[in-house]
């Protein structure tokens, strides 16, 4: 009988019970047993040869972990039992399958047993709750690395320590992009959310958002771009089950529209910021009811939505709270519809607003604005082609409180609407700002110089090419307290025009950019440095080819307080790099010589003694310095972000 079962060896006693620890595997050895006469006393470890019982397959199934042979639902009860977070992220290690038991566990589930002793008090809730976190965490997950099984493990590792507290889903992976699942994964392991950040995500829908609103009732900040299926269902349910949303932006969401807005409007009474951009379902309906209800709300944008003047009505009516209001793109909002926003005399603590490409904005409604909004500090029209002179000098008397003034690409304003706005803004505009605008060009004004503009201190001019040495000339005059400059892409103003403006500024000048300025030469900086070199902090004469040597001995010399230069694309030398470096009250933080193909490896001992105080140092492009060189340069100033 020994030989039919292949048995060798001197005689074992087993000392009773099974040898085989799981039953499973017991029970099939009896059914083999069964059918085989085989002699097998109770006394003695049977040595029986695997190859004769079992077959291949089912060696390997006996190698597996005997857990793995349970349902879900016994491992969900399991889990729900884990303790501490230690444990669950340890079973969370083991597979997939795992790892998506865990993520699904909701809070209530948990299953929270304390233990009872005779000599030891009984632990209490609020020792447990000393050991998480109030959700302060943040994850931002972007393009491949957002997958469901990335998000199911956040959620189970961060659960212990209260959950994430923000998170950020900026596009998806094309193989695996996340679902409702790995969205559900969060609703069920991050309570204490905050803010959701959803960009670009197709394949969640109303179901991952509505999980999130049911298991993350604290979320206060909801931004949602490009997410095609996701509709007015979910913003109900955020609605419902969010009453602490304080933010909701809304932007190319084609399923969202009126009935959501309304929800949100109705039940969320602490929202303070909504933006809603490209939503073509969003009409007055949903927005005039959003505003009416929303008491509270202070900040306001509506991009490229269907709506008429019967919603900025209704905002100049209800808002009362609102602070900073953005209107871009409203195709069907007319003349009446700002002429009535302005008058309605409800937006009384507006004090930031932003108009583009809004034909609605003309001379008329402009000064209804100005009138109607007393607080109004700051001013921005971008492609408001239907201002003119008239309605800038009516919106500069009527607006008071002005402190910002903002012009891009407003082609119908002229030289002459500039001077007589700033003649008549008051005393309070500190800033004035043009970029683009086509309007404005050198020309002999027919009437008597105006009163300056003393509260004026901070003068930008940005890419206007009819903007030139006469029209510089008269804005110097007009504003003798400036003390920021900026004159980027004027390529048409000389040192005639800029020296006029350098004597007349009295305050002295502490920032000053003039790049893209190509016409002037050393002559502007000599003057510049003499006349304001003790408060000047920032110089930029990138591409003022110009420039050369001569105009750094002058900074060198007379600018103590200078601490970030750019002389990009200018005329500079070794031997004006070396005397920067011996300048001993300079004290520059950073230095820009991008494209100075005359610096050359000479100079690398002086920048690395300039380098005792740079945290910034721009080389790129100076094709004279080797890039051995510049490894060097790298090593010798660690402490300094060089770009080379």
């Amino acid at each position: 009988m020994p030989t039919l079962v292949n048995y060798s060896g001197d005689d074992e006693f087993y000392s009773g019970g099974s040898f085989y620890p799981n039953p499973l595997d017991l029970g099939r050895l009896f059914s083999i047993v069964s059918q085989v006469d085989v002699y097998c006393p109770p006394s003695k470890r049977p040595r029986i040869s695997a190859s004769f019982i079992f077959g291949r397959n089912e060696l390997e199934q006996d190698k597996k972990p005997s857990i793995e042979v349970l349902p879900d639902e016994c491992l969900f009860e399991i889990f729900r039992r884990l303790d501490g977070g230690k444990e669950k992220s340890s079973c969370a290690c083991v597979s997939k399958r795992w790892l998506m038991l865990l993520s699904s566990i909701r809070k209530a589930e948990i299953c929270h047993e304390l233990p009872v002793s005779n000599d030891v008090d009984m632990v209490t809730g609020d020792e447990d709750q000393d050991l998480e976190s109030d959700g302060y965490l943040s994850r931002c997950l972007e393009g491949k690395k957002a997958t469901d099984i990335r998000l199911a493990a956040i959620a189970v590792g961060t659960s212990s320590r209260g959950g994430l507290g923000k998170l950020s889903i900026r596009g998806s992976n094309s193989l695996r992009g996340v679902t409702n699942l790995g969205l559900s994964a969060i609703a069920h392991g991050c309570p204490s959310l905050k803010a959701l950040t959803l960009w670009n995500v197709p394949y969640i829908g109303d179901d991952g958002l509505s999980e999130i609103a049911k298991g993350c009732n604290l979320l206060e900040k909801l931004d949602l771009c490009q997410c095609p299926t996701i509709s007015n269902k979910a913003l109900i349910a955020i609605a419902e089950n969010c009453p602490n949303l304080t933010s909701l932006n809304i932007e190319s969401c084609s399923k969202i529209g009126n009935e959501g807005l309304e929800t949100i409007g109705r039940l969320c009474p602490k929202l303070q910021s909504v933006s809603i951009k490209d939503c073509p379902l969003v009409r007055d309906h949903g927005v005039s009811n959003l505003l009416s209800t929303a008491s509270m709300l202070s900040k306001v944008k509506l991009q490229s939505v269907n709506i008429t003047d019967f919603s900025l009505a209704v905002i100049g009516h209800y808002g009362k709270a609102i602070t900073n209001l953005v209107l871009s793109g409203l195709q069907n909002v007319s003349e009446k519809g700002f002429w009535v926003m302005g008058n309605a005399q409800g937006l009384q603590k507006l004090t930031s607003l932003t108009v583009t490409s809004c034909r609605g904005i003309t001379d008329v409604s402009l000064e209804a604005i100005g009138k109607g909004c007393i607080n109004l500090k700051q001013m921005c029209l971008r492609k408001c082609c239907f201002v003119s002179n008239n309605g800038m000098v009516a919106f500069a008397k009527a607006a008071g409180s002005l402190e910002c003034l903002q012009l891009e690409e407003c082609n119908r304003v002229t030289l002459s609407g500039i001077v007589g706005a700033l003649s008549n803004c008051g005393t309070k505009l500190k800033s004035l700002t043009l970029v683009k605008c086509m309007g404005i060009r050198d020309m002999a004004l027919g009437f008597a110089m105006p009163s300056p503009c003393t509260s004026l201190r901070s003068l930008s001019i940005r890419y206007c090419p009819g903007f030139g040495t006469a029209s510089l000339a008269m804005v110097g005059k007009l504003c003798p307290q400036i003390q920021h400059v900026d004159l980027s892409g004027l390529c048409g103003i000389t040192d005639a025009g800029l020296l006029p403006l350098l004597e007349s500024c009295e305050a002295g000048l502490v920032k000053v950019n003039l790049s893209g300025c190509f016409n002037i030469t050393d002559d502007v900086i000599l003057a510049l440095a003499r006349l304001h070199g003790g408060t000047l902090e920032l110089l930029n004469l990138e591409g003022c080819r110009k420039i050369t040597d001569a105009s750094l001995v002058a900074i060198a010399d007379n600018c103590l307080l200078l601490n970030d230069l750019d002389v990009s694309k200018c005329a500079i030398t070794d031997s004006g790099v070396a005397v920067l470096s011996c300048a001993e009250q300079l004290n520059l933080q950073v230095l820009s010589l991008s494209g100075c193909s005359k610096v050359s490896n000479k100079s690398i001992p002086f920048l690395e003694k300039l380098g005792k105080t740079l945290v910034g140092l721009n080389v790129q492009h100076c094709n004279s310095i080797s890039s051995s060189t510049v490894e060097l340069l790298l090593d010798s100033l660690w402490k300094c972000d060089v770009l080379s």
